[in-house]
């Protein structure tokens, strides 16, 4: 199961800025990777573990803004298509500049 975290927070102030900034190093420390710039993805084991991330994100959001979680199969987070854009990759697939020792 994916637990997937929307957010839409205010960038005003210094202050907002502080708070984004805040958020955003929590939820890298809960384990979650940016999907796009406000959508960050963690995988969840079991429903249990979905409910205590869920409790944690309650605690760590911030005061303004929007934050919404969805949870998803693995079925359904891999039948997911880039539509728009080219997808990038950090993995190697071809061994044109291999070099072998």
């Amino acid at each position: 199961m994916r637990i997937m975290v929307f957010f839409d927070l205010p960038t005003v102030s210094s202050e907002d800025l502080r708070e984004y900034r805040i958020f955003r190093k929590e939820l890298i420390k809960l384990g979650f990777m940016m999907l796009q710039e406000s959508v960050y993805v963690r995988l969840a084991l079991n429903a249990t573990v979905e409910k205590a991330m869920i409790d944690k994100l309650r605690k760590i959001k911030p005061e303004k803004g929007l934050v919404q979680v969805l949870s998803i199969t693995e079925k359904q987070y891999n039948n997911m298509e880039t539509l728009v854009g080219e997808v990038k990759s950090e993995t190697l697939d071809t061994d044109d500049r291999m070099v072998i020792l």
